[in-house]
């Protein structure tokens, strides 16, 4: 595995046991990385991405953990590095939606969603970036000290009436990763945000599961496909490797062209 971009680099994704963070798993493994799969429910698909990782000859553990919740993170961090080491990549992927117009929105339903999407990543940004710093760069591995990629959203910059609790949570992405990016350079810790458009996974079935709802999507995006998993999982690859070395504090937006406003395409 000595060809691969992320040889003996060891990656916690969050959320990895569906949709974009099993792509993004999968990915990471394939090109040589130790994949910790993070869960909360449903261990069974867990331990279904670690056997696939396995079977092209990579190396993965399913870490159970709530990324809102303090000391299971602490913990998931801990278990990794007894496992193997140390941490160089974190990609926080962990997120959800409870919608609902603002009006009619409870208190619960913003608060999950800020707590999973937004604290989430703040949490474990802090413990990878504590152990980066314990570390330091190791060279044979990579020329950063350590790398962590934020999953945001176009809706970090595109309103979205009745997800004000998810939006919300995707510009504080924005400024979290770009703070940190800001905070650690000197350090060569990269920090960046993959920005998703609409992308084919369980979240969103229902915007693209019929010709109805896949050809309406289209008038949002330009390119005229929907995205995959592996598109995202490409990318992140990419962030994680010293291909991207020069790159920090930015979002990289992955959507077809979802944020050149489709809808703008013949005068508005």
């Amino acid at each position: 595995m000595a060809d691969k971009k992320l040889t003996s680099q060891t990656a916690i994704v969050t959320g990895a046991n569906s949709g974009i963070g099993e792509g993004v798993a999968l990915a990471l493994g394939n090109e040589g990385a130790n994949v910790i799969v993070n869960y909360v429910t449903n261990p069974d698909a867990a331990n279904a991405v670690v056997e696939k990782i396995k079977s092209f000859g990579g190396n993965a553990i399913a870490i159970k953990a709530d990324v809102s919740n303090e000391g299971e993170v602490i913990n998931m961090f801990q278990q990794t590095i007894a496992q193997f080491g140390t941490v160089d990549i974190l990609v926080n992927n962990a997120g959800l939606q409870k919608d609902a117009r603002l009006h009619e929105m409870t208190l619960a339903q913003w608060q999950l969603v800020i707590d999973i999407n937004l604290t989430g990543q703040f949490l474990c940004a802090r413990e990878a970036i504590k152990e980066f710093l314990r570390r330091g760069i190791v060279p044979e591995r990579s020329v950063a000290c350590g790398k962590i990629i934020c999953m945001s959203s176009v809706h970090e910059m595109i309103p979205w009436a009745g997800h004000a609790n998810y939006a919300t949570s995707k510009g504080g992405i924005k400024m979290l990763m770009q703070t940190m990016a800001q905070e650690y350079g000197r350090e060569k810790i990269r920090v960046n945000s993959i920005c998703p458009g609409a992308i084919k996974t369980p979240i969103n079935t229902a915007a693209w599961s019929t010709p109805e709802a896949y050809n309406s999507l289209m008038n949002l995006i330009p390119y005229n496909r929907i995205g995959v998993p592996e598109d995202i999982g490409k990318l992140a690859v990419f962030l994680s490797s010293d291909d991207s070395d020069y790159i920090t504090g930015a979002s990289i937006f992955i959507d077809g062209g979802m944020t050149v406003f489709e809808g703008f395409a013949t005068g508005g």
